[in-house]
């Protein structure tokens, strides 16, 4: 009876983790395209080339396996790209890297771009560093991109380019045959449109990392469940 009590809370619990990704889906197509507004924003929204916003800068290069696993260095893995808008820090991995090396460091704010995958949807998921980290690298296999405008906020593109909207400009940039690449050219050459306003962007950012929170606690909730 203990046993199928908490098998039932763990149901309930990945019950209401799903609806609210589903409620998360719902804001982020809502307030990512403009249809719906948050009170007091009024502002037209502006069209921006990416390439006039930010630059883009390649991960580590030169690298072989013995370099990994080892070092005072840390880089961004890219299943943490791929898993979580928001990168986190307990994920970042270790990998020797010595001073005379001209390699590009991840700084706060950056923005991360898998390039490759075997299918086209799965190009170009993005996620932003939001943690300010000294000797930190990332993996060669996404490209970094560095906002140069400062009326624009990297947690907002961050949740931008995982809405719907995002992941079919992604997956029309992604070329292929059997595996499918991001050009840095095509991604430099793109335009996307966002909030005027800093002040928008971040409150609609805002909301987006709430609800984020509120399923990273469910599922925390969760796995405490299984574990008992």
């Amino acid at each position: 009876e203990a046993l199928s009590d908490v098998d039932g809370l763990i149901a309930a619990l990945d019950k209401k983790i799903a609806k609210k990704r589903l409620l998360k889906q719902g804001a982020m197509q809502q307030f990512l395209t403009g249809k719906k507004r948050l009170p007091g924003f009024t502002d037209e929204w502006v069209e921006k080339k990416l390439g006039d916003i930010g630059y883009t800068y390649s991960g580590l290069t030169g690298k072989g396996k013995e370099d990994f696993g080892r070092g005072n260095a840390k880089y961004v893995t890219f299943l943490n790209v791929l898993s979580n808008p928001i990168l986190k820090e307990e994920l970042f991995e270790s990998v020797a890297v010595s001073e005379t090396e001209h390699q590009n460091k991840a700084k706060f704010g950056d923005l991360f771009f898998n390039t490759s995958s075997e299918t086209p949807e799965d190009v170009g998921t993005c996620a932003v560093l939001l943690s300010h980290q000294n000797n930190l690298y990332l993996n060669s296999f996404c490209f970094g991109y560095r906002l140069t405008d400062n009326n624009i906020l990297g947690l907002y593109l961050a949740y931008y380019f995982r809405s719907n909207t995002g992941r079919q400009l992604m997956t029309a940039l992604a070329q292929g045959a059997t595996r499918y690449n991001l050009s840095k050219e095509l991604f430099n050459s793109s335009y996307i449109t966002l909030p005027n306003t800093l002040k928008e962007q971040q409150a609609i950012a805002t909301i987006l990392s709430d609800m984020d929170k509120e399923i990273a606690d469910l599922e925390a909730q969760r796995d405490k469940y299984r574990l008992l």
